[in-house]
């Protein structure tokens, strides 16, 4: 049965990234605080990029780029089909 996701907080995740640049071994940390090691590898990297845990605050150009355009194509959809929609209502009368 898998363990019930948790979450931490900024400054949990902080302490931890500081624990391990300070000299802890990672297994340890592990361990000791139950913690997932691709969590924690997650943390260590988004540490050293931005110094934010914020998976925002962490992506790639691309992603961003990629997030903007399915927003747009989206959006563009919904227009499309209210103007199908007014077209039928127009073709009535």
């Amino acid at each position: 049965m898998p363990k019930p996701r948790r979450t931490f907080t900024a400054e949990f995740k902080k302490q931890m990234v500081q624990l391990y640049e300070s000299g802890k071994s990672r297994a340890n940390i592990i361990k000791e605080y139950d913690l997932s090691a691709s969590a924690f590898d997650r943390w260590i990297t988004q540490s050293q990029k931005t110094g934010s845990f914020k998976e925002k605050n962490n992506r790639t150009e691309e992603e961003n780029e990629l997030l903007a355009l399915r927003k747009e194509n989206q959006r563009l959809k919904m227009e499309n089909d209210i103007l199908k929609q007014a077209a039928l209502i127009m073709g009535r009368k």
